[in-house]
């Protein structure tokens, strides 16, 4: 079956290819990185909130979740068994992945980005909720992390929440297009490079005895923590490949009503 690039695709690829730019620019910009802390911290807030969701659903329990102010962060959790191990040790680059893919495919499909930034609001509002305040309430006594790093996760996710809401209430439509489009970008690019990172410190010989993901993996399966290294980028750039594909492309047969309209 031939695909062929949608025509009404083309002023989303177009704006996509802009936040791609921007967003590769800002990397060579002195001191950018304080004008894009605020997405930083959000797509921490993905990646470790992936952690949690799966910790949570595949019946284990979430100690707390939190985010330090260099953009890092980190989920207590004991997961259910061997396979919730796995799974939640896996979930945190994959799930900034898809989190990404899903942005992409919404504003390409289904909802306006007006309704997709509230959503996203939303969103970070309930992990802060549930995940930053009332988990390390109800393991008051068996906390591992400070006061202090869960007021700042929960005044980051309030004005996540805040910020997102706003842009989602009176931001314009081509605003907020862009907006999901450069969250949705940020999500993408920040994963691969934190398996870049994640790459280099579970190579033979550098750091590989420190804590991430990988390493737990490695201890919950016995394989090098580079393998699933190796793995991850496998799996997500598969998943950017078809969400590109649905993205960008269209059979034949029928086209979408183009979203940026208005």
């Amino acid at each position: 079956m031939k695909y062929k690039v949608a025509k009404d695709a083309k002023p989303q690829i177009y704006l996509l290819l802009i936040a791609t730019v921007i967003t590769i620019a800002l990397w060579f910009i002195p001191y950018a990185e304080y004008l894009v802390y605020p997405v930083r911290l959000f797509t921490t807030f993905i990646h470790e909130s992936s952690h949690a969701l799966i910790a949570f659903l595949t019946g284990g329990s979430v100690q707390s979740l939190t985010i330090a102010s260099d953009g890092s962060g980190v989920v207590y959790s004991v997961p259910s068994g061997f396979f919730g191990a796995m799974l939640t040790s896996s979930a945190g680059y994959l799930g900034t992945t898809a989190f990404g893919v899903l942005l992409l495919l919404l504003i390409r499909r289904v909802f306006s980005a007006k309704k997709i930034l509230m959503a996203c609001a939303v969103f970070i509002g309930l992990i802060t909720l549930f995940f930053g305040v009332l988990s390390p309430i109800f393991n008051i006594f068996s906390l591992q992390v400070g006061i202090s790093s869960i007021a700042f996760t929960v005044i980051s996710g309030v004005l996540l929440t805040a910020g997102l809401f706003a842009l989602g209430k009176y931001a314009s439509p081509k605003v907020a297009n862009f907006a999901v489009a450069f969250l949705a970008v940020q999500c993408l690019l920040n994963a691969f490079l934190d398996l870049k990172t994640l790459f280099f410190i579970n190579a033979p010989f550098f750091g590989s005895d420190m804590q991430t993901d990988a390493a737990n993996m490695a201890a919950a399966t016995g394989f090098p923590g580079i393998v699933w290294v190796f793995i991850w980028i496998g799996i997500s750039i598969l998943m950017i490949s078809i969400g590109l594909r649905v993205y960008a492309v269209s059979q034949n047969s029928k086209q979408q009503d183009l979203p940026f309209e208005d």
